[in-house]
């Protein structure tokens, strides 16, 4: 079955009758979230796979369109994806992303057609339309905290596994942890059969994606997908993996702040801070097992980077792995990056956050992650 209706279920059944004591408890704020989400969320759902269905019918041709040499940066949370990730979209002579608009509202072949027809008679009559989609935008999306989100920004790509409900982003809409399947520890824990029903799905999207557009390469952006490197070299031979490394000190706190920043939007917590001992297992998970998998593997198409070279030297950084990875530089790249760096930058989180506030240690947290620590030096005061 390709679509995940038992957990679908299960967190359906969860939120309505076993609320008690949980992060996803019935309050006011919960129920409303509720209520929208079901009634935009099925619908939804249910038209996206009758068009997933006419792209079989009319655009057969996606299912052998090639995936070639796809660049896909993995990371803990809060490392410098986001700001590389937007940074290479700027060159879009090499490379396409799924952007939040692509991957919500149009993920199917057939329904970017529509909207591509839909466009261009709303362009003949002044735009009022797209005038109209660019203020919600702005006055939307674009106030979210900590990472800001666009329609017409590049996005994680994992979101697109919402489409079958296989993602580890459903705990951002369902905060239960003991309900979903281990997805943080996707190639450790999870069967082979389930592997491979969602990287399947996984990689049909990406070929109707790059159908569509006829762009060249794929980037993609997940730091989830650190747990899933194993199986993204299965089904992608010639991927090219960027692996960022941020200092502990700053990563877990940051990202601890940021998840739970998102449990706040859709959900209610008693406390400040949840599922922090969980966070800390899975952030280990995400140094470890990556590099255990680059090192055991290496390959002039892997690459692990630093992220305070990355912010440092954006454009040096990524002119250096262009080469290595084939892809070609454009004459042009210098002013795309440019725009591109000056862009992120401007968009850069500069939200506080204390990890003694958080119930952390200095000492306790390189103690966790001291091998991190001595493999990359990094500052521990």
């Amino acid at each position: 079955m390709i679509y995940n209706f038992r957990l679908f279920w299960r967190m359906t059944y969860r939120s309505l009758f076993k609320t008690a004591n949980t992060p996803g408890r019935l309050t006011k704020k919960r129920i409303i979230f509720l209520i929208i989400f079901y009634i935009v969320w099925i619908p939804v759902s249910i038209s996206t796979w009758i068009f997933f269905g006419l792209d079989d019918i009319f655009f057969p041709a996606y299912k052998k369109h090639p995936v070639e040499k796809p660049l896909f940066i993995l990371s803990n949370y809060r490392s410098g994806s986001t700001f590389l990730h937007r940074l290479l979209s700027h060159d879009q002579k090499n490379f396409t992303s799924m952007r939040t608009w692509d991957i919500y509202l149009t993920p199917s072949i057939t329904q970017r057609k529509i909207v591509g027809l839909f466009k261009k008679v709303d362009s003949l009559i002044g735009s009022p339309i797209y005038t109209l989609i660019k203020k919600i935008d702005q006055a939307g999306l674009q106030k979210v905290a900590i990472h800001p989100i666009s329609f017409f920004e590049p996005e994680e790509d994992e979101n697109i596994l919402l489409h079958n409900w296989s993602s580890f982003l459903i705990i951002y809409l369902f905060p239960f942890l003991d309900e979903i399947p281990p997805y943080q520890f996707f190639d450790r824990d999870l069967s082979a059969s389930e592997k491979k029903r969602i990287m399947k799905f996984y990689k049909s999207m990406l070929q109707r994606h790059l159908y569509a557009t006829g762009a060249s390469h794929f980037v993609s952006k997940n730091p989830s997908f650190s747990a899933k490197i194993s199986t993204l070299k299965e089904f992608f031979p010639d991927a090219r993996i960027v692996y960022l490394v941020r200092n502990p000190l700053d990563m877990l706190p940051s990202t601890v702040s940021w998840l739970n920043y998102a449990w706040n939007i859709f959900s209610e917590p008693e406390g400040k801070y949840i599922y922090l001992d969980e966070i800390c297992e899975l952030a280990q998970h995400w140094y470890r097992y990556p590099l255990q998998y680059l090192d055991k593997n290496p390959s002039e198409n892997h690459l692990i980077l630093s992220y305070d070279d990355l912010l440092s030297h954006p454009r040096k950084t990524i002119e250096a792995f262009y080469p290595q990875f084939g892809y070609k530089h454009q004459q042009d790249l210098n002013e795309a990056f440019a725009e591109g760096i000056k862009a992120t930058e401007a968009r850069r989180s500069a939200h506080d956050y204390s990890y003694e506030e958080m119930g952390y240690t200095r000492e306790n947290i390189i103690e966790k992650f001291s091998d991190i620590f001595e493999r990359f030096d990094f500052d521990k005061k």
